[in-house]
C-alpha cells in the first residue's frame, strides 16, 4: 500500500486533546484545589437549590426515643433468677437526685420527677439541666 493513497479523516473534538507529556506534567504538579466559593455563598448544592426550610422540616420530623433513667443496678444472673413479684431492686440513684433524660442512647438533660398536672396517674420530668447546652437546642426554642 502506498502512503499517498491513504486518506485521513478530520475529526473535530469538543475539547482539546492534551498531549501525553502535558498530562504527565499536570499530574506531577500536585492536586488542584476545589472551588467551594459557591457552596460557602449558598449558591450550590447537590440539587442546585438550597431549601433550608425544607431541610429543617426533614430534620425536625425525625422520630427519637426518649428514656428517663431513674437509676441502674448490677447483679449476678443467679440473683436475677431469684427475683419474684414484690422484689425490690436497689438503684444507684437516691430519692431526690436528678434523673437522666436519654435521647437515642445519649444523655441530653437531667431533671426532677414530677406528677403530670393534667393526669395524676402519670409521671413527667421537669428539666433542670441541659447537658452540653452549646450543642443542644434550648427547651423554650422548641415549638
Amino acid at each position: 500500500m502506498n502512503p499517498d493513497d491513504i486518506e485521513f479523516a478530520k475529526i473535530e473534538l469538543d475539547e482539546p486533546v492534551t498531549p501525553p507529556q502535558a498530562a504527565k506534567e499536570k499530574e506531577e504538579s500536585g492536586p488542584t484545589l476545589a472551588d467551594f466559593s459557591k457552596v460557602a455563598e449558598g449558591e450550590a448544592t447537590l440539587g442546585g437549590v438550597i431549601d433550608t426550610d425544607r431541610n429543617l422540616d426533614n430534620i425536625l420530623s425525625i422520630p427519637v426515643d426518649i428514656q428517663v433513667v431513674l437509676g441502674s443496678a448490677s447483679m449476678l444472673v443467679s440473683n436475677l433468677l431469684k427475683l419474684g413479684r414484690g422484689a425490690v431492686i436497689p438503684l444507684d440513684h437516691r430519692v431526690g437526685e436528678p434523673v437522666e433524660v436519654v435521647v437515642n442512647g445519649r444523655v441530653v438533660a437531667r431533671g426532677e420527677v414530677v406528677v403530670v398536672e393534667d393526669d395524676n396517674s402519670r409521671f413527667g420530668v421537669s428539666l433542670t439541666e441541659i447537658v452540653g447546652s452549646a450543642n443542644v437546642a434550648k427547651p423554650e426554642a422548641i415549638n
